[in-house]
């Protein structure tokens, strides 16, 4: 075998573990640096210097089923002063009627209704008309904590040059084995993901479902783009080459519905990957300059999960072509590669599970699912990044991004 395709299939091998070292390392910094003492003052109960008036923004799209236990949660917010503002994006369910009705019920509720336009439009909509200070986005089937509002805005009192603070998404569907590995998922991967990349200076996005913006950095960055099929990776990346930094806030706990089938996994999935290559087309020359520098990181790690991706794709046709495994290296060096990348695996997941216990005391249930994940995640990344990489390079820009009714995992949502 030639030195080049050696040199790939150590790269496959060699790539993975690295990563999850990175990740291990920042998320372990993160935790005995900041997040210890952010439990300890959990335990001694947050009191903030002052309440700046906060705006809880859930755009809305078939959301029927759920709106109503959303809402209901938010209103009962641990804050002292905040306002709900529901943004229906034209549902052809009764999710505008199931709004108006609660909004009757509670005067802390407003309600805007508009054509289907799209999650980004519906945000900028609802920046327009709010009053917030701070503005929290929730999705219309998430269920937020109690808490999570003070713990998010506490970021932005102790900073002016935070413009957004993402919280800590838990997975509620677990009733599938897809489900279960998703919840290891959010904490070996997500979650750990999060805390490094905060440690090394840049975060790759915020998550959509739970995040907190400062109002004033929203309007210098222009709002929501609303051609983009992720908006929250775009208004990640356009806060962030403005100057204003981004925070990760664990113990702002928000449970939503994941797909629990695997087409709807890879649905979701797909349009985070065609999301990802959008914003690194659109943004990535603008990071490449000097003065955002802090970024390289950045598009170094993308840029070489995208090659590891399609060198996983060569060497799979390799392999069809000379199935003789010796073609590909020695057997020996790949046997080892295999013991050490599992052994680092499963060092990453008790990692997460150390430290997410604290949020979640059944996550050790999800541990023995967990073996699963590597293939999984691996191979549907390697998929959906090769399905989604060409769709945005053709994507026409300016093209509005409306959303479909995904796989929100139906199965836990029969059994209420």
């Amino acid at each position: 075998m030639s030195d080049f395709l050696s040199g790939v299939a150590v790269f496959t091998l060699a790539y993975p573990s690295l990563m999850a070292l990175v990740w291990i390392c920042g998320g372990l910094y993160y935790y005995f640096q900041w997040e210890r003492r952010d439990l300890a003052l959990a335990r001694r109960g947050l009191v903030l210097p002052r309440y700046p008036k906060v705006t809880l923004m859930v755009p809305c799209y078939n959301e029927g089923a759920n709106v109503e236990e959303t809402i209901g949660h938010l209103l009962r917010q641990r804050y002292p002063d905040f306002e709900v503002l529901a943004i229906n994006d034209g549902s052809r369910d009764d999710t505008g009627a199931r709004l108006d009705r609660l909004a009757a019920q509670d005067t802390r509720l407003c309600v805007l209704h508009q054509r289907n336009q799209g999650k980004a439009m519906a945000l900028n909509n609802g920046l327009k008309v709010a009053k917030g200070e701070i503005l929290v986005g929730i999705d219309g089937d998430a269920v937020l904590d109690h808490d999570a509002v003070a713990w998010m805005v506490k970021h932005f009192l102790d900073s002016a040059r935070v413009g957004a603070v993402t919280g800590n998404p838990r997975v509620r569907t677990r009733s599938t084995i897809i489900g279960k590995i998703q919840t290891g998922e959010f904490s070996s991967i997500i979650g750990l993901i999060k805390r490094a990349q905060r440690i090394y200076g840049t975060v790759f996005t915020v998550s959509g479902v739970v995040v907190a913006f400062r109002r004033s950095a929203l309007e210098a960055v222009g709002g929501w783009s609303t051609d983009m099929v992720t908006e929250d990776i775009d208004i990640s990346w356009k806060l962030q080459l403005a100057g204003w930094l981004i925070h990760y806030q664990p113990q702002a706990l928000c449970w939503v519905l994941m797909p629990e089938t695997v087409r709807g996994l890879y649905k979701q999935r797909l349009r985070w990957a065609q999301g990802g290559a959008e914003v690194m087309l659109r943004h990535g020359p603008q990071a490449l300059r000097w003065r955002n520098r802090r970024f390289w990181l950045l598009l170094l790690e993308y840029a070489a999960s995208v090659l590891w991706c399609y060198a996983m794709v060569l060497l799979a046709l390799i392999w069809l072509a000379a199935p003789d495994l010796h073609a590909l290296g020695e057997g020996h060096f790949f046997a080892w590669s295999g013991v050490l990348m599992t052994s680092i695996c499963l060092l990453q997941f008790g990692v997460s599970i150390f430290i997410d216990h604290h949020y979640d005391k059944s996550m050790a249930r999800s541990f023995i699912w967990c073996v699963w994940y590597p293939l999984v995640y691996w191979l549907l990344n390697l998929v959906t990044v090769i399905v989604a990489v060409p769709k945005a390079v053709l994507r026409r820009r300016g093209q509005l991004a409306v959303w479909e009714s995904p796989d929100r995992g139906e199965s836990f949502r029969d059994k209420k």
